[in-house]
């Protein structure tokens, strides 16, 4: 008899079906896993060994084969130790095989019998709720799973409860769904005196998910204004929150199985290597730029990044997608985020400064700010300078203005987008003006009259390319939704221009 339970792998967030098969056949006592396992699922039979011994039971001295089928498939992770045991189970007839294939079955076991929680729970219970299937799974991923919706969980702390669940001695509770603490009221730009017009770029990044990079000296409060972005963003929408979830979860990083609700905020150091920035290794893994997706990833010290890096992020930036090619297949993560980004001028800082700038100015300028392409830099579509904090400015009172004042505003410009875009189909699915392309774009953000004579006249003197000159328009899209107005008006065009000098870099 080959007893057989159901289980999945996983190939970026995308799920495998897999089915654990069992035998036992005559021959010297041997226990063998087979079906391309890595070196964590072919270490699983002492951990399985260990954990039925805890039970009590010791496995028959027959040879055991499990076979992961399909066989052509790498097998990865500890979340397969579960299923093989349950199969072992079910095989010496102490579970009725009958009632666990019913079931989907993911977790690590501990030598005395405990589960221990495993990456990819969420997506495996999805999967399930797709197959009209129930989940096993550890206590500690319970709720995780629960966001799969109507879907049988069993959650249990160790393999002796699921026996005992299952032949009717103990009853299991399905687990509740469960939401992240939020930050808390965190930083404030209350805090942050002076830089009116950072803070009115904060904003309008905010408010259509544009990207930004701030330009200016060394404590002229760049990270300050960066970490109070999420402060005003709006929380995450349900189906915003599941995506976000799905990649932590495949990452490891749903910490007690809750879902968060507000928008990450990723700021790597500029150390980073390619595939930390955009994922992979020797196992694909998500890199900062999918765990900042529908959020924000900040990179400070810009030009200090590794030039392939940020290379890298030029096409995700423009897709909302990494894909991340190896010679065993190909990976994709989803990529949606909003870049801010922060430099100093030169590398000394002080290019502005009169007096402190460096003995090579202009020209270590222009050797530094040349680590940045042009077609990276084109994608960017908010860039300001940030100048120094005067000794006046910093004795001043604390602005009036706090960051719930400034969310207000960005909620309601947001409400506005998502009320204009609802009416897409789902394959066009567009959830912010930095989204909207084509057609669309040309149908929502195609100014009045001034507006489109300013707009040939700058996008002629300032040779803006294509995107460019797109991305001009969605900033005056949402500069028009953040004043409520139906169409985008020439002092749109005209401070959305505003927002699109910089400097000129090789690219």
């Amino acid at each position: 008899m080959v007893a057989r339970i159901r289980t999945v792998a996983f190939h970026g967030v995308e799920v495998i079906d897999v089915e654990a098969q069992v035998t036992f056949v005559p021959g010297l006592p041997a226990f063998h896993v087979v079906g391309l396992p890595d070196k964590a699922v072919a270490e699983s039979r002492e951990r399985v060994r260990g954990a039925l011994a805890a039970l009590g039971l010791a496995l028959p001295p027959r040879h055991i084969t499990v076979n992961l089928a399909p066989a052509d498939v790498v097998k990865e992770g500890s979340h397969f130790d579960l299923p093989i045991a349950l199969g072992l189970l079910a095989a010496m007839d102490v579970l009725p095989q009958d009632e666990i294939a019913g079931y989907l079955a993911v977790g690590e076991l501990a030598l005395d019998g405990s589960l221990t929680g495993v990456a990819g729970v969420l997506l495996a219970a999805l999967a399930a709720s797709g197959r009209d299937i129930g989940i096993i799974c550890p206590l500690a991923c319970g709720g995780e799973a629960a966001w799969a919706g109507e879907v049988e969980i069993v959650a249990a702390p160790t393999l002796l409860s699921i026996v005992n669940h299952f032949k009717g001695t103990q009853l299991l509770p399905p687990p509740e769904a469960k939401l992240a603490p939020p930050r808390g009221a965190g930083l404030d730009l209350k805090d942050v005196k002076g830089q009116e017009s950072a803070k009115r770029a904060l904003e309008i990044a905010a408010a259509g998910a544009h990207n930004l990079l701030m330009i200016g000296p060394p404590g002229s409060g760049k990270s300050m204004l960066a970490a109070r972005l999420p402060g005003i963003l709006p929380p995450l929408e349900p189906a915003e929150a599941l995506e976000l979830g799905m990649i932590q979860s495949v990452a490891g990083g749903l910490r007690g199985g809750a879902l968060l609700r507000e928008r990450p905020f990723r700021d790597p150091h500029h150390s980073a290597s390619l595939p930390a920035l955009v994922g992979g290794g020797i196992r694909p893994r998500p890199g900062e730029i999918s765990l900042a997706h529908q959020g924000v990833l900040f990179l400070d010290e810009l030009p200090e990044f590794h030039r392939a890096a940020l290379e890298a992020l030029r096409q995700p930036l423009e897709t909302g997608r990494v894909s991340v090619a190896r010679a065993n297949g190909h990976v994709t993560y989803p990529a949606r985020i909003q870049l801010v980004a922060a430099m100093n001028p030169c590398r000394c800082g002080w290019l502005s400064e009169p007096g402190r700038a460096c003995g090579r100015a202009p020209r270590c300028a222009q050797e530094y700010q040349a680590k940045l392409s042009g077609p990276l830099l084109d994608r960017i579509d908010l860039t300001i300078d940030v100048p120094a904090v005067s000794p006046a400015d910093l004795a001043l009172p604390p602005p009036a203005e706090a960051s719930a004042d400034v969310a207000e505003r960005v909620a309601a410009a947001r409400a506005r987008q998502t009320a204009r875009y609802a009416k897409l189909p789902a394959d066009r699915r567009v959830r912010t003006n930095a989204e909207a392309d084509g057609e669309l774009l040309d149908r929502i953000a195609t100014p009045e009259e001034a507006g489109r004579t300013l707009m040939a006249r700058a996008a002629e003197r300032l040779r803006l390319s294509a995107r460019g000159y797109h991305r001009v328009l969605r900033v005056a899209r949402t500069l028009a939704d953040l004043d409520g107005a139906a169409t985008v008006a020439r002092r749109h065009i005209a401070e959305a221009l505003s927002y699109r000098r910089g400097f000129d870099a090789p690219g």
